[in-house]
């Protein structure tokens, strides 16, 4: 109990520390010694990875609703799930930074770290104040900002302005790409499944959209949103079948990331290396078609 306690301890320090110099290669150390911390102490036993769940009633997620035609909405599944949850306010609007970066640690289990750079990183991109500015959920739908081109669940920004909606085809294809197996026998997404559906997207999208751009900085940004499929969501097909589709999180679904004090950038880092590298570029004028029917 003293070693978590002492550990724990010196995680929010390092947060601390790195969070007042906002120095990317403090933040990086700070993270590397989290993934340590997280490599030597036991994880979260099941039911418990959540800090929203009430003691007593594991599991239990606040109530879905729908988003309002009035509602913002961003490209990103997990946040538009926080807002359908009520985790973030249902309208998706005036959201204070601070509040963001909580909200995704507690909601996904994810370090202190990795929060932090996510939710700054959105707060450089819309010139804001992290500490004093707020910010719609629909204002991260500028394009090349957080949203880009070769989703998993949109169309390129050209051919599907509203990025704030899944496409139905794109998440049937990748939910019907998965290879997996999870201990029930049921479908997942595996790296491999990762790696293949990337470089089906990109092809396509070359194709497909004549404004179609991909640098190497949104190229690394597109295979951190597909690790956390699998290193969030589980990869499991019948969770993301809702959790994709819907924007909402299942009954009794929690983050396959059990560690003591949360996934780190390193964690996921290792999964977007695996995918990046395994990518195969082709390029062309030749059409790779998604998925036979589709």
């Amino acid at each position: 109990m003293w070693f978590t306690n002492a550990c724990s301890r010196i995680g929010f320090g390092l947060y601390a520390l790195a969070a007042k110099a906002l120095s990317l290669p403090l933040l990086l150390g700070s993270d590397i010694v989290i993934t340590i911390l997280n490599a030597v102490t036991r994880g979260r036993p099941t039911g418990h990875v959540v800090d929203l769940w009430p003691e007593g009633q594991r599991h239990l997620w606040p109530r879905y609703e729908p988003p309002k035609p009035t509602d913002s909405r961003s490209p990103c599944v997990a946040l538009n799930c926080m807002a359908n949850m009520g985790i973030l306010p249902r309208d998706g609007r005036n959201i204070a930074f601070p509040d963001l970066e909580r909200a995704v640690m507690r909601t996904y289990n994810t370090s202190r770290t990795f929060a932090t750079l996510v939710t700054r990183y959105a707060a450089t991109m819309l010139l804001r104040d992290f500490e004093h500015d707020t910010l719609d959920l629909s204002d991260l739908c500028v394009h090349n900002g957080i949203e880009h081109d070769g989703s998993f669940t949109r169309h390129d920004t050209y051919l599907q302005p509203d990025q704030s909606k899944p496409a139905e085809e794109l998440v049937t294809f990748v939910l019907s790409s998965a290879t997996g197996r999870n201990k029930l026998g049921e479908p997942r997404l595996t790296v491999s499944d990762l790696i293949t559906i990337s470089t089906k997207r990109r092809a396509d999208c070359r194709v497909e959209n004549p404004q179609f751009t991909q640098t190497f900085f949104h190229k690394i940004l597109g295979s951190s949103n597909r690790a956390t499929l699998t290193d969030i969501f589980g990869g499991n097909v019948k969770d993301l079948g809702v959790i994709l589709r819907q924007e909402r999180l299942p009954e009794g679904w929690e983050p396959s990331n059990r560690s003591r004090f949360g996934i780190t950038i390193h964690n996921v880092n290792a999964t977007v290396l695996a995918v990046e590298l395994g990518i195969k570029e082709e390029r062309g004028p030749r059409r790779i078609q998604l998925h036979h029917g589709l």
